[in-house]
């Protein structure tokens, strides 16, 4: 089925674009998004994501802010047409490719709506090709590419609303595809006979006049099997962000974490990460928690609007909760980022810390499938 998109040379295969290159079930497409408020007093998270092999799209919205968290979820039959990214009132909008898009909720049942429009400051950041084995299968095999913001509009929620000023809220622009588990469990098969691990971190930060990127994914032993750095030159003004070949980034060689663990969890009460650069510079990133986000908000281990799940034809719906009433180390709580408050050498930026620790991990003292700190 021909589209839009065969009308550019941007073929990868003999079949028309709409037609994925892999029959895996797994097969996705996402945007995703952070903005965050460089006090803490609020942090608000955007997905949307393509099953193509599937034929579902979904997408979610949420923001904590004064001790709730308040998600909006939505799911449909993927179109037929890629360039439609739309779910119900949720409509996401390219404005200018890696450098503007735009995110608007049209007023809906759920009282959750907003208009915003995110600004790069950054080029773009592309990460290398991430591929992890779990019982002797391929579950995870993606690319993607991070790039640094400012966010402004307006958030409504709950009869309340949000005023999204550009001076003091930043955000990050994740884009990924390739494969990673979606849907619904497969069926059959013999079980497991492994004890389910996955160690990641991510820590992308807003300097004044430049953003460090920050990713590492651990075996069990606590060895990376994969991880990702950068420093990359921040601009106000959009138009002088340097193509992607023009972007200079800094030659890292090394990096490193250290979390204090909250006792009774597996959520970071502190952390430090470094960088060090090919020159030997070493930079020193010390994070201080002000915020935290359950990433179920957006449909990331969520028990009922998982992605890539089949909801019907267009199907909406809202949930909020507490953060204080939730139970710290219930499975669909342990996927989080928090917004943390970073200082380098006497400065100060904002940023996030991504956590997820499911299984063993030897460095942090975690031998289960789930104990806590």
């Amino acid at each position: 089925m021909l589209t839009k998109f065969d009308d550019y040379p941007i073929h990868q295969t003999p079949e028309p674009v709409a037609r994925p290159a892999t029959a895996d079930r797994n097969a996705y497409d996402r945007y995703w998004f952070n903005g965050y408020a460089e006090d803490g007093e609020f942090y608000f998270g955007v997905g949307l994501g393509l099953y193509p092999n599937l034929r579902i799209m979904d997408c979610g919205f949420s923001i904590v802010r004064d001790g709730e968290q308040h998600a909006f979820h939505g799911s449909r039959r993927a179109p037929s047409e890629p360039t439609e990214t739309t779910v119900g009132p949720f409509r996401l909008e390219v404005v200018e490719p890696m450098r503007s898009i735009r995110l608007i909720i049209e007023p809906n049942e759920t009282g959750i709506e907003c208009d915003l429009l995110f600004r790069a400051r950054t080029a773009c950041i592309e990460e290398g090709r991430q591929t992890w084995s779990q019982n002797g299968r391929v579950a995870l095999d993606n690319t993607r590419f991070a790039q640094f913001g400012r966010w402004e509009g307006s958030i409504r929620y709950d009869g309340r609303e949000v005023i999204v000023d550009p001076a003091r809220v930043f955000g990050t622009k994740d884009r990924s595809w390739g494969l990673r588990p979606v849907g619904d469990p497969d069926p059959g098969g013999a079980p497991a006979t492994e004890l389910p691990q996955f160690y990641f971190l991510w820590a992308p930060i807003n300097w004044k006049d430049r953003c460090t990127h920050f990713g590492v994914f651990e075996n069990d032993d606590g060895r990376p099997w994969h991880w990702d750095a950068a420093i990359v030159p921040a601009y106000e003004d959009p138009n002088l962000i340097p193509g992607v070949e023009e972007n200079k980034l800094a030659d890292i060689v090394e990096v490193g974490h250290q979390l204090s663990y909250i006792p009774g969890t597996r959520r970071a009460g502190g952390a430090e990460v470094y960088l060090v650069e090919a020159n030997g510079a070493r930079h020193d990133i010390k994070l201080e928690p002000l915020i935290c986000f359950r990433m179920k908000g957006i449909g990331y281990t969520h028990p009922e609007w998982g992605h890539g799940c089949w909801k019907g034809e267009l199907a909406i719906a809202a949930e909020s909760w507490k953060c204080d009433d939730l139970d710290p180390m219930a499975v669909e709580n342990q996927h989080i980022q928090q917004v943390m408050r970073a200082t380098c050498n006497g400065e100060t930026g904002v940023g996030v810390m991504e956590q997820l620790a499911i299984g063993p991990h030897a460095r942090y003292g975690f031998k289960d499938f789930l104990d806590p700190a």
